[in-house]
């Protein structure tokens, strides 16, 4: 073996060991790879950034914009509303949520379409008395299993097939060649779900993360003629306490939210503070702080306009994890204010600034308006719930369901590629006005799209210098030349990568081995290809083996042992389901 060849495997050993044991983000791993693979002129600058280029990742950012314009006109709302309406049971309520989902994300990514489920499931929960935690699971298992129904469901889809066409020469997967696959795994999957789900998962209904203001909130009022009035927040000592901090000011019925160090305190300022309860003797020492007198609710729950309450969940790649909510000067980077943290299905009680977060914490905020609209595609949180109660604006609702449609029925027909479809379609959508060209810009996220673009990179070189041939001839030796035995040592090798690291890296690596290993035991790529899309997107033992499981983590009031305990079978039989369909639908040799 030759030292280009020892050089790629000892990157791909390396990146695959920093991505499993530390919380460093994918696109950097993949990013330092590509750069030393240059460097050392294992690959040259043409092969280097060919993933840059590469169809399937164009038509990945192309539709992350179609997304954002279906998600933007309120199309997705319009949906739900005229099909949730009123179940009788909980596994009605599973089934209306997961038919429209699985539809939805065939065709879009199943990020904003999960994303605006939530609150409408949330409220729609309390009208017909059912647990969130009985719906969100469904939710995100369903989108899961939408996205394998067409080539464009998942951005692995897609750069699978852009890959395999550069490596292969071949045209590339038509939007529905996976559909035959994906569809029985798809209704299989959703069946076991409305059988085994409704038992399995917990009802925990009367555990409201951020039930009661008070719980976690204590309001004080400055004195009229104390000394305080007139010195600033820093002056007066109140920034700097240890158990609680300062959130917002109530002045003569008009709210200061999010309340910087330089504001000056008046006479009768009513102030609201977060963290633990019990330190209000410890505040009430403070010269010039008063009891609050007023025995209304709490400030809190009254709507202002000044300011907006928010739900968001934090995502692996936020730069606040591990970081306690004082030493990542919150406030300052987001502008926003945590009033309370929820983890595995309940609140952080104690002293709030010291909370270290974790992925998958939900946060409470209190935050001005436009912090909603600076955040909503802010990568570090995969979820923002605005609390408000302002209504979606479906003017253009149709419109953009016209243009979704137009791009499936230009790709299916083969009246032009995928790629060309989703470029107009993403056109469409901004010149219509579905989306801004703003919500267009940061739909587009950049992290997944370098991910990508950097893990062919690494592909490539597996390729190029014999590295997935050693490994290729390797496999196919131990399976004795068994077809559906490769066929499931395929799925099942990315099926554990994805658990431990991106699904599109996962599949990108795998690609250029597993065409190799057709290659040597004369089989046809077709089946093999279709498992590495399958696996890469079926990841549902952990809320943090994929973004939409991760996202209803906070929102249905989950325990992680809750994903184990149904998304454990539910790989099971959504594995087997496969194996047993590409094995008996398609000829695995030549």
């Amino acid at each position: 073996m030759e030292w280009q060849a020892l050089l790629s495997l000892a990157l791909t050993v390396g990146a695959l060991v920093v991505l499993i044991t530390t919380r460093i983000a994918a696109h950097m791993v993949m990013m330092g790879v590509l750069v030393i693979l240059l460097i050392t002129g294992v690959l040259d600058a043409s092969e280097g950034f060919a993933g840059f280029s590469n169809t399937g990742m164009i038509t990945v950012a192309a539709m992350f914009v179609v997304a954002a314009g279906v998600h933007g006109s309120g199309a997705i709302d319009l949906l739900v509303h005229h099909l949730l309406r009123q179940p009788k049971t909980v596994r009605g309520a599973q089934f209306r949520i997961a038919l429209p989902v699985a539809i939805l994300s065939a065709f879009l990514n199943n990020t904003p379409v999960v994303a605006t489920m939530i609150p409408a499931i949330r409220s729609w929960s309390k009208r017909i008395d059912v647990a969130p935690s009985k719906l969100m699971i469904p939710l995100s298992y369903a989108a899961i299993l939408g996205g394998t129904l067409t080539l464009i469901g998942t951005s692995t889809n897609l750069v699978v097939s852009g890959q395999y066409e550069a490596l292969t020469g071949e045209t590339g997967f038509s939007i529905f060649s996976i559909t035959a696959v994906g569809l029985p795994v798809a209704i299989v999957g959703m069946l076991f779900m409305f059988a085994i789900f409704p038992r399995l998962l917990p009802d925990r209904r009367d555990k409201a993360m951020f039930g009661n203001l008070r719980e976690f909130t204590l309001e004080v009022a400055v004195a009229t003629d104390g000394p305080l009035v007139g010195q600033t927040v820093a002056e007066a000592g109140l920034r700097d306490l240890k158990r609680i901090y300062l959130v917002e000011i109530e002045r003569a019925g008009v709210i200061v939210p999010a309340v910087d160090s330089g504001e000056p305190l008046q006479a009768g300022d009513r102030l609201v503070f977060a963290g633990d309860t019990e330190a209000v003797s410890d505040l009430l020492r403070i010269k010039g702080i008063v009891p609050s007198t007023n025995g209304q609710e709490p400030t809190l729950a009254q709507e202002h306009r000044e300011r907006r309450l928010v739900e968001a969940v934090i995502s692996p790649h936020s730069n606040c994890i591990n970081q306690t909510i004082r030493d990542s000067q919150f406030r300052e980077r987001y502008g926003a204010v945590v009033l309370a943290v929820a983890r595995n299905g309940e609140r952080v009680a104690g002293n709030l600034g010291n909370t270290k977060l974790k992925p998958g914490d939900t946060l409470l905020l209190e935050a001005r308006p436009a912090f909603v609209s600076r955040q909503r595609y802010n990568k570090e949180f995969l979820l923002v719930n605005d609390l408000g109660t302002e209504s979606p604006r479906h003017q253009r609702a149709w419109l953009a369901w016209g243009i979704l449609f137009a791009i499936i029925v230009a790709a299916a027909t083969g009246l032009t590629s995928m790629l060309n479809a989703a470029l107009a379609g993403a056109a469409a959508m901004i010149l219509t006005g579905c989306c801004s060209a703003h919500q267009a810009q940061k739909s587009l996220d950049p992290t997944v799209l370098l991910t990508i673009a950097a893990s062919f990179a690494l592909g490539t070189a597996l390729y190029k210098t014999g590295v997935a041939q050693m490994i290729a001839e390797l496999a196919v030796g131990l399976s004795g030349g068994h077809p559906w035995l490769i066929l499931l040592l395929v799925y099942l090798a990315v099926s554990i990568l994805t658990e431990s690291i991106t699904n599109n890296a996962a599949a990108i690596l795998m690609l250029p081995i597993v065409l190799e290993m057709t290659e040597k035991a004369n089989l046809n790529p077709e089946p093999y290809v279709f498992a590495i899309m399958m696996a890469a997107s079926a990841s549902f033992a952990t809320p943090l083996g994929y973004q939409t499981n991760l996202m209803v983590y906070g929102p249905g009031g989950y325990k992680f042992t809750d994903f184990l305990r149904v998304g454990l079978p539910m790989n099971a039989v959504v594995g087997l389901t496969t194996v047993a369909v590409l094995a008996l639908g398609w000829p695995l040799t030549r």
